[in-house]
């Protein structure tokens, strides 16, 4: 086991765990918007749907929040970011695969527009803490956005510069939060899913700064 120092630094790719081949098996269809878990590129594109990519700390809460939100298809709770195929939640907790905890999720466009799922991540979460958030500590709870597309990437790095000036406007650190095109999105366990619709009264360590967008 890892301690909370190393936990805070990422790994390197020649150091990380290797993974395995074998993909994660979850249930269908989501518990709340009764819409599949998985939809492949040409599904997506069939439906209308565009996808999005959050890392915002523990994905428990942070699912739950984008669920909520009217035009959001469906939901899921994994991790990207790092360097392990296929990983655990266990080996993700270690500081050892290099990933992110994060929300996948496919949208309308049409009801839901790329810009407001921007201000819904940096509101709902504290953009500015490294390698933690709140009291969750280590690489795997660090802020991302991870993009599909350039006109993702601009409209992310676009965002960060507004959010920015609003948080120094109340003396507010740095924004730490990595943008980067979307590396693969691994599917967490199935009891991940959705928990806090499982689990009402479960853990939700979401918590933004208080600063609007």
């Amino acid at each position: 086991m890892l301690n909370l120092f190393d936990k805070e630094t990422l790994v390197s790719a020649d150091k990380a765990l290797v993974g395995r081949d074998e993909a994660m098996q979850i249930a269908e269809p989501h518990v709340i918007l009764k819409n599949p878990l998985t939809l492949s590129a040409d599904e997506l594109v069939e439906q209308g749907l565009s996808q999005a990519l959050f890392g915002l700390g523990c994905f428990w809460g942070a699912e739950k929040h984008f669920w909520s939100l009217p035009g959001v298809h469906t939901t899921a709770a994994g991790y990207a970011g790092g360097f392990t195929t296929n990983p655990t939640y266990q080996e993700v907790c270690s500081g050892q695969t290099g990933h992110t905890e994060v929300v996948w999720l496919a949208f309308d466009p049409i009801q839901l527009s790329y810009e407001r799922l921007l201000k819904e991540f940096w509101q709902a979460h504290n953009p500015t803490q490294g390698m933690r958030q709140g009291n969750d500590k280590g690489t795997q709870y660090r802020s991302a956005i991870y993009a599909y597309s350039d006109a993702q990437i601009q409209a992310a790095e676009q965002s960060k510069t507004h959010y920015q000036t609003m948080l120094k406007e109340q003396e507010h650190p740095v924004i730490t939060t990595e943008i980067k095109t979307a590396p693969q999105f691994y599917y967490a366990e199935d009891y991940h899913q959705q928990y806090l619709a499982k689990n009402p009264d479960g853990y939700c360590g979401l918590g933004g700064t208080g600063v609007c967008y």
